[in-house]
């Protein structure tokens, strides 16, 4: 997507969070706390109000961001997400949770959601034993992920594991030995924390 040509760290100062992840960018908000610009001092004294249009805004680009969709990717999944019965907000984040990139970067294989679509991308992982290159595919329960087998990249994998050690959802089932995972369920809303405020969310889209 365009918006990846943009450095990193300015995107986390002007979103005010590390939507990233990568703890660098937690760093880096301790060093420098306000946005990137001339409108950094006006932030800091309080002198730039934000609309409530600005706010929806916001939270909408801290989600988008958090899960390395383009404009249009993240307004498609929405407009798929409202047409399904339910609550939309609901729909909307299972939706992204549910695809193949962010499955990999759930089950601790990858550090980022970025590393995780790359490795999507150059054909590392299999989806029921078949190889699975878009990034967007959409997972379903019953669904089992796996890594290519390739000696230098399942290193990789293991390295990364032991490091996501603690950061395991209940709604995935691990097997770290074999590098595989299982998806067993829709997660529940109690189970994610977005980036962002998702009924902010709705509201920018429902104008």
């Amino acid at each position: 997507m365009a918006d990846h040509v943009k450095p990193r760290g300015k995107i986390v100062r002007r979103l005010g969070v590390n939507i990233f992840g990568n703890p660098k960018y937690d760093r880096i908000l301790q060093r420098k706390p306000n946005p990137p610009g001339k409108a950094a001092h006006s932030y800091s004294r309080g002198r730039k109000r934000i609309s409530e249009y600005g706010k929806q805004l916001l939270e909408k680009q801290k989600i988008r961001y958090s899960y390395g969709l383009s404009e249009r990717q993240f307004r498609n999944t929405f407009f798929k997400a409202k047409r399904k019965s339910g609550i939309a907000g609901e729909n909307f984040i299972r939706l992204l949770e549910s695809r193949v990139d962010n499955i990999v970067y759930r089950l601790g294989w990858a550090v980022s959601r970025a590393q995780a679509r790359q490795m999507v991308n150059h054909g590392h992982i299999k989806v029921n034993g078949k190889s699975a290159n878009i990034p967007s595919m959409m997972l379903k329960p019953g669904d089992l992920v796996t890594v290519r087998e390739n000696t230098k990249l399942r290193k990789m994998v293991r390295e990364q594991i032991r490091h996501a050690a603690g950061n395991k959802v209940s709604w995935l089932k691990y097997d770290d030995d074999t590098q595989a995972g299982t998806f067993l369920d829709l997660p529940s809303m109690a189970s994610i924390e977005p980036a962002g405020d998702l009924q902010a969310v709705v509201e920018y889209y429902s104008r």
